[in-house]
């Protein structure tokens, strides 16, 4: 074995703070990178964030969120309900159902109806009848409506909307036409609003 030429120089220590607290000494070393890019970006998350809800008021407010919270839970409450003339009314007053009953609307029924509901009300050349008034040819309460809407009236020209549809878009359709009337209307048959002086 050769001898080393030269001689070993122990390896330096890291060098520490100066201050001792109850004789333990720190080691003066830098922080990791990855510690320090964890730190930066966190911060600049947190400066987007705040600027986009406090400053731009972009995104929607607690109170926004709670009630958009609440209102998804009241829709699930409602769609599994059993359907009857009271939980259709309160259907009609839910926003989440009124807006997807809209949707169904304006694709499915619209074109007979008319986009503002009013059929023949509105345009003597509209194939349906006006769904805005209180009169109603074969019944108003919600879940007549209901029923009309699934089983259609094929002397008329309304096709049977069940199949096609099923139920929960029926309900949510119904719901949105609801939501024009005051609870309690429509409720007059034709037949019977003919002989009311």
């Amino acid at each position: 074995m050769k001898p080393n030429s030269k001689p070993s120089t122990p390896p330096a220590e890291d060098p520490t703070r100066p201050h001792v607290y109850d004789g333990i000494q720190e080691y003066d070393k830098r922080l990791p990178n990855w510690w320090l890019y964890t730190l930066y970006i966190t911060i600049l998350f947190w400066i987007g964030y705040w600027g986009y809800y406090e400053w731009f008021h972009a995104g929607p407010s607690n109170q926004e969120r709670v009630t958009q919270a609440l209102a998804r839970i009241e829709t699930q409450r409602l769609a599994s309900a059993k359907l009857d003339d009271a939980s259709l009314w309160q259907m009609s007053q839910n926003p989440e159902f009124v807006a997807a009953g809209k949707a169904v609307y304006d694709a499915n029924c619209a074109a007979c109806h008319l986009a503002s509901l009013r059929g023949k009300g509105e345009s003597p050349t509209a194939i349906g009848p006006d769904l805005t008034d209180t009169t109603w040819l074969h019944g108003g309460r919600p879940t007549e409506i209901y029923d009309l809407i699934t089983k259609g009236v094929l002397t008329k020209g309304m096709p049977t909307w069940g199949p096609v549809l099923g139920a929960k878009k029926i309900s949510e359709v119904t719901a949105y036409i609801l939501s024009k009337h005051k609870e309690g209307e429509p409720a007059l048959r034709a037949q019977t609003a003919a002989l009311i002086p």
